[in-house]
């Protein structure tokens, strides 16, 4: 399918290779032999549940934290993006009072300085757009037109950086100028090749990409630094890499979902031409993470390809096929696809079942679990998917309940992760510690 690898291996070669660095962790200095026994049985299973063979001892509890830490600790979004040592703090305090299965480090937590640093236009972040005790807000325009998408086809790299990022980036607005890449190597022309370099305007953009880069690297830091310390009380991370069904890398960036909704009809063959110029990219993402985290779970979020979005028909014709091939893609290459379904997927639980066995994780959202168990939980590991409605508004006899509910339906005979339908916000505390610990006391296999 692909014109590359990144070995000449065999995917299950790959495969056994990244579990293995998985459950050895990386880098990880645990605190003591009992973390690191511990770090090694949640590894362990998390792999039985994905494997669909021999159920775990019990199913894992994984909840996606979002923003509840900094909730929890009594600071606000805006902290989180500005303030490492409360980042750190709040990330810390919530591992050592819940307990629960796996570690999702504050990814989505943007360094507020590079985003100042840039002169991001294309997100509200607190104190910028929006209060600071609010999230980060998408705002949502085409910054990619229409008649754009041959330039975008014929040379992605080239459209990022003359257009894109001038546009959502204000502090860029000199890479209008980035010479045309590859270059001709023909000695007349060195110098109109270099001569762009020589423009205030594009040495002020690198200037402002060098700062942004400095920024970003000493956040990096210091979150690895957070990541490592929590890793090693014995939580290993749930995902290891991020990529993108090309279809929403698309819609989100570039076009905007009312953009993407009329490419449909008006440009389909640009839009699928575009798709599938993206696959590429979003397999190559994916695991160049893992193999740098040595970590073989991919994470993916799906935006735009629930039932409310567009017809089976359409969802058949624009959204799957790339996103297969980059399901399998990724697969090749030893890594294991963590599929976010965000909304609810009634309408394409049979469609989707068309992969190899015991290779993704399917996390759902709003999805009927009963429904997904009995089609694509054949297949694949099902996570989720505890409501975030129930874990703000209601009480800790009701969320036990409803995992209660959930375990039975989802969970039997194994092949299962319990988490939240999406990342946690202003959700209460109480119901947080119900949802993990009697999960894991019901979530019991018999030997």
């Amino acid at each position: 399918m692909f014109g590359w690898v990144y070995s000449g291996k065999d995917a299950e070669t790959k495969l056994a290779e990244m579990k293995k660095a998985w459950l050895r962790g990386k880098d990880i200095p645990f605190v003591n032999s009992e973390a690191e026994e511990t770090y090694r049985e949640r590894v362990g299973m998390i792999r039985k549940a994905i494997e669909l063979g021999e159920p775990p001892n019990r199913v894992p509890v994984c909840p996606s934290p979002g923003f509840f830490p900094l909730q929890y600790a009594g600071f606000t979004p805006y902290d989180g993006h500005y303030d490492t040592t409360k980042l750190a703090q709040a990330w810390e305090k919530y591992y050592l009072d819940f307990d629960p299965d796996s570690y999702n480090a504050p990814s989505n937590l943007t360094p507020g300085k590079v985003l100042d640093i840039l002169d991001c236009t294309f997100y509200h972040w607190p104190g910028h757009g929006i209060g600071k005790d609010r999230t980060y807000q998408f705002v949502e325009k085409e910054y990619m037109k229409a008649e754009e998408y041959r330039d975008f086809i014929e040379d992605p790299t080239g459209f990022f950086l003359n257009a894109y990022f001038p546009r959502i980036f204000r502090s860029l607005k000199g890479l209008e100028g980035f010479p045309l890449l590859p270059p001709i190597h023909e000695l007349p022309l060195i110098t109109s090749g270099v001569l762009p370099f020589g423009t205030q305007e594009l040495q002020a953009s690198l200037e402002i990409l060098v700062e942004a880069g400095k920024a970003a690297q000493k956040w990096v830091s210091t979150l690895r630094s957070l990541n490592l310390r929590i890793m090693a009380m014995g939580y290993p991370s749930f995902t290891g890499g991020f990529s993108k069904a090309p279809f929403d890398a698309i819609g989100d960036s570039l076009r905007g979902t009312v953009g993407i909704m009329m490419d449909m009809f008006r440009h389909p063959e640009e839009l699928l031409e575009a798709c599938k110029r993206m696959t590429h990219f979003m397999v190559k993402m994916g695991v160049r993470a893992g193999r740098a985290n040595g970590h073989p779970i991919i994470f993916m979020p799906l935006h735009k390809g629930a039932d409310g979005f567009m017809s089976e028909k359409q969802f058949e014709t624009f959204y799957w096929p790339t996103l297969r091939d980059v399901i399998l893609g990724l697969i090749n290459e030893g890594m294991i696809p963590l599929l976010f379904a965000e909304g609810r997927y009634g309408s394409r639980l049979d469609l989707i079942t068309d992969l190899p066995k015991a290779k993704t994780i399917w996390w759902f959202d709003q999805t009927d679990m009963s429904k997904a168990k009995a089609t694509i939980g054949r297949i694949a590991c099902l996570a989720g998917n505890v409501p975030l409605s129930l874990l703000c508004t209601g009480t800790p006899g009701d969320v036990r309940a409803y995992c209660k509910e959930l375990i039975d339906r989802a969970g039997k005979d194994g092949g299962f992760i319990l988490s939240t339908g999406a990342g946690m916000d202003e959700v209460k505390a109480e119901n947080v510690k119900a949802m993990i610990d009697f999960s894991k006391e019901y979530g019991v296999y018999d030997s």
